[in-house]
């Protein structure tokens, strides 16, 4: 008895090969504009290829990092704007690499959705490749994945991965962080890409639509606002480590805020002495202290609370380093100091003016 079923595609399932081949011959432009020394291949072999030597590396030591962006992708899709969500990916990398005292090399992304979308990922990754050579890191590759069933209409996520280099004996934190070095806060570009699920939830509470005005930036709307990128950090600080060895050590401030992340760098019996008086948060932090009553501990454990890199400096170099984050464009401001401790890694003194 024969089998009189139509033979089933791919296609029909909800997967199309043909609209992933079309969205790589879209954004091969895009990575080309990245190349870098090091990285001359086109996209759409098996494996991205970095040559350090042609790179200038000596005796390199390889620093990898990854990330995605949370739940921020999620304002990206409902609010229709996709041309930043990219940008944040990198910076999120990137930011994480040059804290170790390494150059952000390479770049690759992950793109996973329920039906691709060509126009949304070609947009996604504009992003990506814009701050991708802002960042002197060429994108060499990636992968978009059509997982239908798996995600919502209209859904998708992202991942990347960097990999920068720095030559043996360069690499930050320094063993020589002691008592009395200053810690610099480099300001933000707002709330970065970090505790958006608290952001979605005083939003929703808030009662306001995506589209309408932001109360704490005007002529932007609220999606507009809350999709600036991330600060991509690279540039300015590499140009800041060549021009001073005053800079001991470097932390990215992300999930887990100032408490988490201060102490990732610090050797035993130190702590940080933060003032909080010398914070100036931008307005976003005060809209969404206010509307969603949160505590100042919780602003400080979820928020960048407007700086979101600190630069750990020697006090006998502090006035040398101070000079260089300036010329640098980075608006350093002294929020701290190291102390001696034995008990908590980070002491808070005075209070965040929200």
């Amino acid at each position: 008895m024969s089998d009189s079923r139509r033979p089933l595609t791919y296609a029909e399932s909800g997967v199309d090969i043909d609209a992933g081949n079309r969205l790589v011959d879209r954004i091969k432009p895009l990575a080309r504009a990245t190349r870098r020394p090091g990285a001359d291949a086109e996209l759409g072999g098996f494996g991205g290829l970095f040559d350090l030597k042609a790179a200038g590396f000596t005796d390199p030591i390889l620093v990898a990092a990854n990330d995605g962006v949370g739940t921020k992708v999620k304002i990206a899709i409902e609010s229709g704007i996709h041309h930043t969500i990219g940008i944040d990916l990198v910076a999120m990398c990137v930011n994480d690499i040059v804290v170790q005292g390494a150059e952000p090399l390479l770049f690759l992304d992950y793109f996973a959705a329920g039906k691709l979308d060509e126009r949304v990922a070609a947009a996604v990754v504009e992003g990506i490749a814009a701050a991708c050579a802002e960042s002197g890191c060429a994108l060499i590759g990636g992968e978009t994945a059509e997982m239908p069933g798996l995600y919502a209409d209209g859904d998708f996520d992202l991942a990347g991965f960097a990999v920068g280099a720095a030559e043996r004996g360069t690499l930050l934190p320094s063993p020589g962080l002691k008592a009395g070095d200053a810690v610099f806060g480099l300001p933000s570009s707002g709330v970065h890409s970090n505790g958006f699920s608290l952001v979605r939830k005083i939003v929703a509470a808030s009662g306001l639509r995506w589209e309408a005005p932001a109360p704490f930036e005007p002529g932007r709307s609220l999606a507009e606002a809350f999709l600036t990128p991330t600060r991509l950090y690279v540039r300015p600080l590499l140009e800041v480590l060549k021009a001073t060895t005053g800079v001991l050590a470097l932390a990215h401030i992300t999930g887990g805020g100032w408490p988490d992340n201060l102490p990732r760098v610090l050797p035993d019996g130190l702590s940080v002495a933060l003032d909080l008086a010398a914070f100036a948060p931008q307005p976003v932090f005060s809209w969404l202290a206010s509307v969603g009553g949160v505590s100042e501990a919780e602003m400080l454990r979820t928020f960048n609370c407007g700086f979101g890199m600190a630069a750990f400096v020697a006090a006998d170099r502090e006035e040398e380093a101070r000079e260089a984050l300036a010329r640098a464009g980075l608006q350093p401001a002294l929020i701290g100091r190291l102390e001696a401790s034995g008990g908590a890694r980070v002491e808070t003194r005075g209070r965040l003016s929200l």
